[in-house]
């Protein structure tokens, strides 16, 4: 079977080269005579792997010396409660409520001390990243999930403020080119542009190690794991070589700043399709839509299954919305070549033409 276009959200689509050369190495890696899904992570041979994923991925996002990258285990939103647990010294933190996997991430944080929520769009069903105007003095930390998923918004500029700035990217994470000194913290999860799901890809700045709550977990205290180099239990070795050749395919396809170029012109294909639709109408305000995650419906919840079920059968793969949201969602990530957008796009038009 020909493979397909994939629009999920996540786990998503892995770019071709990835995945052949995963293939190619799936039985044995190099000249060691054995699949990295078999190697001990303490070995050279693996922790030579996990050495050079580390320094490929701060050439990619130009970390500086003074932040640590960590592997963990358990997705992003482990680290809902990971943040807390080892950041809320005084007890209080600021959130951005704009959208739901930042509004479960201020639920989590409750449990481990006062959260402000400077800021929301909840109750405009997250169609516009919310104005900060006031943060707390003294916070913790200000949290940010720097693209909304499931709703189609991501932030155009990073609010500026005292306390350090906490940043879910698990659905941006090298799309697009930022400047790391703005950030205390940034994790993601690696299922929608990096590789596999189950790993947490953690940048730290290192002064903000060390914090833990005592009845923080050993295996959620990030100073431990810098300490033991992602390794103080067995970490996701399958899902850091994947991550690793995903590094490798990024930084051989001209890095971050040529990926924003691609996600900006296949965002735009996809947009302009939406906009000169009299059928397709997306309802994010514009200045705040992803370039990650595209939504956009019919108005009427039958034709938006027809059109789901009809894209499905034209090999143009979860299509379908999140079910909080209903209607349709392309995910466009890094992988996604523009070929697969040209193709929705074309599938779209064909499709209203004979609607009509």
């Amino acid at each position: 079977m020909e493979r397909v276009y994939n629009f999920a959200a996540g786990p998503s689509t892995l770019a071709l080269p990835v995945l052949e050369r995963a293939q190619k190495e799936m039985l044995c890696y190099g000249s060691t005579g054995m699949s990295v899904m078999e190697m001990t992570h303490r070995s050279k041979m693996y922790t030579d792997i996990y050495d050079a994923a580390v320094a490929e991925l701060k050439t990619l996002m130009a970390i500086p010396d003074n932040y640590e990258v960590i592997f963990m285990q358990g997705g992003a939103t482990l680290q809902f409660s990971g943040v807390p647990l080892n950041m809320m010294v005084k007890g209080v933190a600021d959130y951005v409520d704009s959208g739901n996997f930042a509004h479960l991430a201020a639920e989590e944080a409750k449990r481990y001390g006062q959260v402000n929520v400077i800021a929301s769009s909840r109750e405009d069903n997250y169609t516009y990243i919310p104005e900060v105007k006031n943060f707390t003095e003294g916070a913790d930390y200000v949290y940010i999930t720097t693209n909304n998923t499931i709703y189609g918004t991501r932030y155009t500029a990073i609010p500026k403020c005292a306390s350090p700035l906490v940043a879910d990217m698990s659905s941006n994470i090298l799309s697009e080119v930022y400047n790391m000194n703005d950030f205390g913290v940034v994790f993601a999860g690696a299922q929608k542009n990096i590789g596999p799901s189950g790993l947490c890809i953690m940048i730290i700045r290192k002064d903000l190690l060390g914090n833990a709550m005592p009845a923080c977990p050993k295996l959620m205290d990030w100073k431990v794991e810098v300490e033991k180099g992602s390794m103080y239990n067995t970490p996701n070795t399958w899902g850091i070589y994947m991550a690793k050749l995903t590094f490798d395919w990024l930084i051989e396809n001209g890095g971050v700043a040529e990926m924003e170029k691609r996600n900006i012109e296949k965002a735009k294909l996809l947009y302009d399709c939406i906009d000169n639709s009299k059928l397709f109408k997306n309802t994010v305000k514009p200045e705040f839509r992803s370039r990650m995650n595209v939504t956009f419906v019919t108005g009427d919840k039958d034709k938006d299954e027809a059109f789901v079920k009809a894209a499905t059968a034209a090999g143009l793969m979860n299509i379908k919305g999140h079910r909080a949201v209903g209607g349709m969602r392309a995910s466009i990530y890094n992988a996604m070549p523009i070929e697969g957008v040209k193709a929705l796009v074309d599938f779209m038009q064909k499709y209203e033409a004979q609607a009509k």
